[in-house]
């Protein structure tokens, strides 16, 4: 009898975990900023890093994270108030494209 034949228990994500999970898959580029400033504050694999080199790399992780949020919020954006004219508006956007 090896390990093998024995099953992983795994634990049932919450409500809000499963809520998290669907919008790291819905934004991609976001999950892998959230990735890497998790994998700095757990570092335990790699190097010894001080404080100082740490705070740099978080601040650099943050920094972008910041940067791809404002990204994806001017799509969604955009995208939102393009729905917003067709619904409106959808006589003049059609009268527009035949000239």
């Amino acid at each position: 009898m090896g390990m093998t034949n024995k099953k992983l228990v795994q634990p049932q994500l919450s409500e809000q975990e499963i809520q998290l999970v669907e919008l790291l898959r819905q934004h991609p580029e976001l999950r892998v900023r959230f990735e890497s400033i998790l994998k700095l504050a757990s570092n335990a694999d790699g190097p010894l890093q001080t404080t100082d080199e740490v705070e740099a790399l978080l601040i650099e992780e943050v920094r972008r994270l910041g940067h791809t949020t404002m990204t994806q919020w001017a799509v969604g954006a955009e995208e939102r108030v393009s729905q917003e004219l067709k619904e409106q508006q959808p006589e003049v956007l059609s009268r527009k494209k035949t000239r």
